[in-house]
């Protein structure tokens, strides 16, 4: 199998050209046609590419729609699936993308986690989740986040190359503050410490004994390491905190949550819980709301995180599960 197209980071494009005698000015051209839509290529250059490149490998499989969120399943050129998701907001359209097959962190309320790490999605495959994303929808996505199937900093070479794909002037121009690396906290992290686009943390417990229980990462990258890394930034860092009933969402977390957080760069985005079958409830409405009123009134800046698409199974691995599910269903009737 050839090298994908969508592979090819700017750089790598314009050695392309001049390893093959050809003027590396070439890059601009093609980078402008196949992701700003604008230019032509000659035919000399489009057979050189025809036969040296791929320029597929990822196909929607199935859709799942409502006014606000849009789910997709997609399958991959090896016959394993992904997901990515949708979010309309009033600013514009997010794309939650997947970076890998499977999920080897374990926390144990991810549906994602729940199936092991297959294998490290290759940057095309990134790419392309956005590209078929927005031409089944005829829609523009304005902001990316990688916080679908998978830890992006355990794929973190490919994870680099898809944001330098999606940001280069010449391709997607995606701006760092509308691109977001989502991560349970994991040792790469530390060298996104002076990255420029926006860097979300999965913390989800007040403390180490909490979390440790919830994600199997903390006993390599705990709450303090978190912290330390938060301060460390000039930019402002998003801390995620998934709320579920009678584990992380007492009055007395949520004070202690205050306490970790006071006077940090940071604010709270708190998620109710997507119910997905392993064992943990979401908080009713006024559990959600006493948590958020603390951290208010504690001077934190914090936010309940507006739900898109529960209907449409849009937590990360569900859609992919019940896909697997079927399979076996047919296989064993």
């Amino acid at each position: 199998m050839n090298m994908n197209i969508y592979n090819m980071t700017f750089p790598a494009l314009e050695a392309y050209f001049s390893e093959r005698g050809e003027n590396s000015a070439k890059a601009k051209i093609v980078y402008n046609y196949i992701y700003k839509k604008i230019g032509a290529l000659s035919e000399r250059v489009c057979q050189m590419l025809k036969a040296d490149f791929e320029f597929d490998g990822v196909r929607i499989i199935r859709k799942n729609e409502c006014a606000e969120a849009v789910k997709f399943l997609f399958e991959l050129h090896d016959g394993n699936t992904v997901e990515a998701v949708l979010m309309r907001h009033d600013y514009g359209n997010a794309l939650c993308v997947s970076t890998q097959v499977g999920c080897n962190m374990g926390c144990a309320f991810c549906q994602s986690g729940a199936a092991k790490k297959v294998r490290d999605l290759q940057p095309f495959e990134m790419v392309l989740q956005l590209l078929k994303a927005e031409e089944e929808l005829g829609e523009r996505i304005n902001r990316v986040t990688l916080m679908g199937i998978g830890e992006p900093l355990d794929n973190f070479n490919n994870v680099m190359d898809f944001i330098d794909i999606i940001g280069h002037r010449h391709g997607l121009s995606a701006a760092p503050r509308h691109i977001t690396v989502s991560t349970c906290g994991v040792p790469k992290l530390d060298e996104l410490r002076d990255i420029s686009c926006n860097i979300a943390i999965s913390l989800h417990a007040p403390n180490n004994e909490i979390r440790s229980r919830l994600m199997p990462v903390n006993k390599s990258y705990n709450i303090e390491k978190i912290m330390s890394f938060t301060k460390s930034r000039k930019k402002k860092t998003t801390l995620e905190y998934i709320m579920l009933d009678g584990v992380n969402d007492s009055d007395e977390s949520a004070r202690e949550l205050a306490n970790l957080v006071h006077g940090v760069n940071c604010y709270i985005n708190l998620i109710p819980y997507n119910e997905t079958g392993l064992g943990f409830a979401r908080p009713g409405a006024e559990r959600i709301s006493s948590f958020y009123s603390i951290l208010i009134q504690s001077g934190i800046r914090a936010v309940v995180r507006k739900e898109f698409g529960g209907e449409l199974k849009a937590a990360c691995g569900q859609l992919r599960a019940e896909r697997a599910e079927e399979k076996t269903e047919r296989m064993n009737p």
